[in-house]
């Protein structure tokens, strides 16, 4: 006699039993309710639930990204790393729970093809006159305005150090803005725009000028460093080329000079003004390692090139790039100046 095989008997013999039980209402069972769900309680911090990378934070009433990033990471200026952990959000809402990342993600910014690079502007003169060296406020007006509108967040030239160190993180379109020399014309014209726009920037002077015919006198200087918004650091103390030697100059002559140039000026910033003197920019963007030594002997953090491009995380410290910003650029010049990446194995 012909068998079926040992599994599809099986299966032909329960399949009576299978429709019957399909023909045959069965009772439901009892419905039960479910589960209360506990609503997890918020600290008196307003803190829900904490780890060692991140934390979840109810928000209040008059909360606002700048003040959560201040009371959670340090400083206000944090603010876009919580707003790039909750999909962009430009403000948060009472009773709606937050992600705040207590550790930076990506401190390099680097991504699968490209690195990031943060532009340094670097003006001079702002009016009418005053050659391709002077830019119309009007026109810096529109550069700063176009920079709010279009994503870019202007950070302090400060923010560079821990950014280079490796310690934190940068917005994907950072940019620094630096003024040279110290004219009377960046108080009167460019500064307002600033302010009103709350944009943070360096004004690097060279100290024999101040008080001069076109330059900022002392109290302006105090003005714009007691506003938390300019940060007033060094340009050396004559603007003489520190690479080039004066006809005659033995080596401790130079050396001397060399030292006049830059402790001095920094050691008259720190007296008369109440922030701290960390940056230089280098007269006509030169420097060679005898001014690099000097520099890092006086314990300056950071110094500036005229050398355009855009800053790495493994940038020199002490020799970054900087974009020169021309009364005749057009907003199609200054956006292509603006090189907030760069992609893996290609040139600076």
């Amino acid at each position: 006699m012909w068998l079926l095989p040992c599994p599809l008997r099986a299966a032909v013999v329960l399949v009576p039993a299978l429709l019957a039980a399909c023909g045959t209402p069965q009772p439901a069972p009892p419905a039960t309710a479910p589960a209360p769900v506990a609503t997890p309680q918020a600290s008196q911090d307003g803190v829900l639930a904490r780890g060692e990378r991140l934390l979840v934070y109810l928000p209040r009433s008059g909360d606002t990204l700048r003040s959560i990033a201040a009371q959670w990471l340090g400083s206000a200026e944090q603010d876009w790393q919580i707003a790039a952990a909750n999909g962009g959000i430009a403000q948060p809402q009472p009773g709606v729970p937050l992600v705040v990342p207590l550790q930076a993600p990506n401190p390099g910014g680097i991504t699968g093809d490209s690195y990031q690079t943060v532009p340094v502007l670097c003006y001079h003169r702002f009016g009418s006159g005053g050659g391709r060296m002077s830019v119309t406020p009007t026109r810096f007006a529109e550069q700063m305005q176009w920079l709010v509108d279009n994503g870019y967040r202007v950070v302090r030239l400060a923010q560079l150090g821990d950014y280079l160190a490796g310690r934190a993180a940068l917005p994907p379109r950072a940019v620094v803005v630096t003024v040279d020399d110290g004219y009377a014309s960046f108080h009167q014209h460019a500064w307002p725009v600033l302010r009103r726009l709350g944009l943070p920037a360096t004004l690097f002077v060279y100290t024999d000028f101040i008080g001069a015919g076109l330059a900022v006198g002392w109290p302006q200087l105090q003005e714009l460093a007691a506003s938390g918004l300019v940060d007033v650091q060094v340009h050396s103390k004559t603007h003489r080329n520190l690479i080039e030697r004066q006809a005659g100059e033995s080596d401790e002559r130079y050396r001397q000079s060399l030292d006049q140039e830059i402790r001095v000026p920094r050691e008259l910033l720190q007296q008369r003004l109440p922030t701290p003197v960390q940056h230089y920019a280098y007269p006509f963007g030169d420097a060679n390692e005898q001014v690099l030594e000097l520099l890092a002997r006086q314990h300056y953090r950071l110094a500036v090139t005229v050398t355009p491009g855009g800053n790495p995380f493994f940038a020199q410290p002490l020799m970054l790039r900087r974009t020169m910003i021309f009364g005749d650029h057009d907003m199609e010049a200054f956006r292509a100046r603006l090189q907030t990446s760069r992609r893996i194995g290609t040139q600076p």
